[in-house]
């Protein structure tokens, strides 16, 4: 019902920044909750961030350096990453689902139906 397609990725210094897109298409009632996920090669994928209508939460080892927001008329999700380390290095990952959200659910990507093919971003030091 929903597709999702990221961009922005690119290889970058460390201190520099980065402005994620995911384009949102088809029926888009089906993306009431919105994430980011990001996963290292052999790690877990993590949750980065979250948006719904109210909300935005933040994994806490982000430390405030990245943003999420959402633009509901051209139906695109960024994720603004600011200061970015070695460890940010990562594909991220767009993905959304029409169910709400907790404070203990977001973050678990087994909640979530939709998901992009990812975008790489390389932080070097």
């Amino acid at each position: 019902q929903v597709q999702l397609q990221e961009s922005g990725g690119d290889s970058v210094q460390a201190g520099g920044s980065l402005r994620l897109s995911c384009l949102i298409s088809g029926k888009t009632a089906s993306s009431r909750s919105m994430a980011w996920f990001r996963q290292a090669p052999g790690k877990e994928r993590e949750g980065v961030a979250f948006i719904d209508t109210f909300n935005s939460k933040y994994a806490d080892s982000l430390k405030g350096r990245f943003t999420i927001s959402k633009d509901n008329v051209r139906h695109v999700l960024y994720l603004q990453m600011n200061n970015l380390v070695p460890e940010d290095t990562a594909m991220y990952y767009c993905a959304a689902d029409s169910r709400s959200m907790t404070a203990n659910t977001w973050y678990l990507p087994g909640n979530y139906r939709f998901w992009g093919q990812g975008t790489q971003v390389t932080v070097s030091s």
